[in-house]
């Protein structure tokens, strides 16, 4: 079928023939595409063979693949992520797949030390093409050491690109443009978004991952967001509308490095900007592109920057209060209201 998307919502790409998947299956297909294309392509984590995955992300792959190149790890994100490191440095373009972001902490040494310096340490003699991926945020009720969102870490460290795919076309697209990439690559996932439907062109062709999207168009408010926080802010957006209030969203898909020419021209357009993050305000990525904007577009606002995100207190467990610690619909639909009426 060919999809026909609202000019305002533009989720998947306009005009081409598509099809239903599951973001799940659209990493999954991903992963088999490229390790079919190209045989130096293997995967390696924990449970990622015999189980399928944690999130069933790479089930019956092992079946396909054999256990040489779907690899089941030990318990040890520091020691085979280091492996895949390796692996990368000798001709092979490993996904490593870390169950967990908070679990990416373990990795941290082997991923912030080495993967992101070698090239430059080594006087631009070697490269390091490594894919991570990891799931990230909250609302899963999995209490404070498995519901944080790291992704604006990774994000403040040279040698090392970040992206947050929140569509179904974007975690089918952009993975074959990140093992194309000559220096590591770390994806996160929202693992909320695993069961998200959506429509995939029939034939899906590689995604630029530095360019942010517009993934709908208004005049009153630019919107900048990322990861599955891009689907309230939508959903905010459509109450607004109806209010008369008409909201740009941007979808940063790159955090590293950020597409500062989409979302300043937007901004430059708008006069308003808000921006939407699970993760913490204090020193995160929506501290970062506030001050971006201010840099760049100050002249043209019409009131300060505002942001929502995550509040500052460990992810708590129960399951009104976990609500309560994340942004939600109607945080952002409240927060647009107010500077739209302040302007």
């Amino acid at each position: 079928m060919i999809t026909k998307t609202k000019p305002n919502n533009l989720l998947v790409t306009p005009g081409v023939e598509t099809y239903t998947l599951t973001y799940r299956e659209a990493v999954r297909e991903a992963m088999r595409e490229a390790m079919l294309r190209d045989e130096r392509v293997f995967l390696m984590g924990e449970d990622v063979g015999n189980y399928g995955g944690c999130f069933a992300v790479s089930m019956g792959m092992l079946e396909e693949f054999g256990p040489m190149r779907v690899r089941d790890t030990p318990l040890s994100e520091s020691g085979f992520t280091g492996a895949g490191i390796g692996a990368a440095l000798n001709g092979m373009r490993p996904i490593v797949e870390v169950m967990t972001c908070n679990f990416s902490l373990l990795a941290m040494d082997q991923i912030v030390n080495n993967a992101a310096t070698i090239l430059h340490m080594s006087g631009g003699l070697f490269n390091v093409p490594l894919v991570i991926r990891t799931a990230t945020g909250g609302g899963k009720q999995l209490a404070a050491q498995h519901s944080h969102s790291w992704e604006g870490w990774y994000a403040h460290v040279p040698g090392l690109k970040v992206i947050a795919p929140a569509t179904v076309e974007d975690a089918r697209c952009m993975l074959w443009t990140a093992l194309e990439d000559p220096n590591p690559v770390m994806i996160f996932e929202n693992s909320l978004l695993y069961n998200l439907k959506g429509e995939i062109p029939v034939d899906p062709q590689p995604i630029d991952i530095d360019k942010a999207r517009i993934r709908r168009y208004g005049d009153d408010i630019s919107i900048i967001t990322f990861g599955r926080s891009l689907f309230k802010v939508l959903d905010a957006a459509e109450i607004l509308a109806e209010e008369g209030i008409e909201c740009e969203v941007i979808d940063l898909r790159s955090l590293r490095p950020l597409d500062d020419e989409t979302y300043i021209d937007s901004v430059v357009k708008t006069n308003r900007a808000l921006v939407v993050d699970e993760g913490w305000k204090s020193v995160g990525i929506s501290a970062e592109i506030s001050a971006r904007i201010m840099e760049q577009a100050f002249y043209d606002l019409d009131m300060p920057v505002e942001r929502v995100c995550g509040v500052e207190v460990p992810i708590p467990y129960a399951k009104h209060m976990e609500e309560a610690s994340l942004p939600q619909v109607e945080d952002i639909a409240a927060a647009v209201r107010r500077m739209v009426d302040h302007g």
